[in-house]
């Protein structure tokens, strides 16, 4: 008898669990892992972070498996530009992207030479040093590292291979209501609203990407336990997203 109640009570105490990892998901933080180099120099391969489910409010994309609870948004709060947020890409409603919101509702947005240009004025864009990016095999990829400046002040660092790159020429779009124009930082190397994504409907937000709580290269293989130390990326623990 006494077996049977402590394998029930077992049970009851991996159900609770599972719940309450469920709402925490759902309702507050949801950790993510960046797969791809769209977002350097802003986010690594191999960073772990935590998105805000709570920042933008919550739709059927706020749960596991965009479970459709309910139509659009409730509790909606807009994102502003500039920030960092995962969406479910909407050409399958399913996919997660990660990428920067550049265009707002109502915007004229589009490219010339690798310049943005915004509601018809031409972002401001900053020399920094060379960035480089270290493929698997040891080969060193080259890029041109800027600050870009949005019209409402905020800075933030994009990569340009040249500007003269396949995407570096946008012809201008309207952002329609309700809808978003996002581009990763890695501007020669990133699938976005310019490429296959286009417009991205706020349903389709899934929250704001807030720090860093891991950071590792893990390229080397999976069966070196012995390399997987440093590999760690120590110096962006804890880092805060911008």
């Amino acid at each position: 008898m006494e077996k049977e109640e402590s394998f029930v009570d077992t049970i009851k105490t991996i159900v609770y669990a599972i719940l309450i990892a469920v709402v925490i998901r759902s309702l507050w933080f949801e950790p993510f892992k960046i797969p791809s180099g769209s977002m350097y120099p802003t986010l690594y391969v191999g960073d772990y972070l935590f998105v805000s489910k709570y920042t933008y409010g919550y739709s059927k994309h706020s749960f596991p498996f965009s479970l459709p609870l309910f139509e659009g948004r409730i509790w909606q709060d807009a994102p502003k530009r500039g920030d960092v947020v995962v969406f479910k890409n909407p050409q399958d409603n399913s996919t997660d992207y990660i990428k920067r919101v550049i265009g707002l509702p109502g915007d004229l947005v589009k490219l010339e030479n690798g310049r943005l240009y915004i509601n018809g004025k031409q972002l401001e864009r900053k020399n920094e040093q060379e960035f480089v990016i270290r493929n698997k095999f040891g080969g060193a990829e080259r890029y041109n590292k800027y600050v870009e400046v949005l019209p409402e002040g905020k800075e933030h660092f994009i990569l340009e291979v040249s500007d003269s790159e396949i995407n570096d020429d946008f012809e201008e779009v309207k952002i329609p209501d309700g809808s978003y124009f996002m581009m990763g930082d890695n501007r020669d190397r990133s699938d976005d609203s310019r490429v296959n994504v286009g417009f991205v409907p706020a349903e389709n937000l899934v929250g704001k990407a807030r720090f860093l709580f891991f950071s590792h290269n893990d390229e080397d293989a999976w069966y070196k336990p012995w390399t997987w130390p440093k590999k760690i990326r120590w110096s962006r623990l804890f880092n805060k997203i911008d």
